[in-house]
């Protein structure tokens, strides 16, 4: 699990269905999950100076990792249990791709805005949203776009400092909208009996 809080941001680098990145972490093994743009992976392999994650097809072609090659990615590592829990939960199971629209700032605020995910049921102000492995809310919806605010710090810290207008970023919706989707479309039908 992971809170959206990014720690690092590196080049990140992919051969076929391995993915390299630069190792920025003085305490992580063989088998640490690190989420890389919102998508958990397991490391497979470390040296003092890389890190390396095998990647599954659908892995690949559900996110923008393919296509981030060679561009910086958000890291976070997993988060230890007796953590301190900073953004809202993230699975780093990414639902999907949507695209970066367009920034706006004011004073020191940076509005940026997303066109809308297929799961426009769970995009709504206030709710949370995960885009390229950072927590974010939700400041305003429209029909076929979302905006965020963005703390100057967030900004500067990640890869959003360096988006372009049309870049594709890797999304995962909140965890526990899901789960009430899910319970309202189904209704009771005896939940719990045995």
């Amino acid at each position: 699990m992971f809170t959206g809080i990014i720690e690092r941001v590196c080049k990140i680098k992919i051969e076929s269905n391995t993915l390299i990145v630069e190792n920025p972490f003085s305490n992580v093994n063989i088998g640490d999950s690190i989420a890389i743009n919102g998508v958990c992976l397991t490391i497979s392999k470390k040296t003092d100076k890389y890190l390396t994650f095998k990647c599954g097809t659908e892995t690949l072609r559900r996110t923008n990792l393919s296509i981030w090659n060679g561009r910086e990615a958000n890291l976070e590592r997993a988060l230890p249990v007796i953590g301190r829990f900073g953004g809202h939960i993230v699975a780093g199971h990414v639902d999907g791709k949507l695209t970066f629209l367009r920034k706006s700032t004011e004073g020191e605020t940076v509005w940026m805005y997303f066109s809308m995910p297929k799961e426009k049921w769970a995009i709504a102000p206030k709710g949370s949203i995960t885009i390229n492995g950072v927590s974010l809310t939700v400041a305003h919806t429209d029909l076929d776009t979302f905006c965020v605010q963005v703390i100057p710090y967030t900004f500067e810290n990640t890869n959003f400092k360096s988006l372009k207008q049309g870049d594709v970023l890797n999304y995962e919706i909140d965890v526990v909208a899901r789960y009430l989707r899910n319970i309202i479309q189904k209704g009771d039908n005896n939940y719990g009996s045995k």
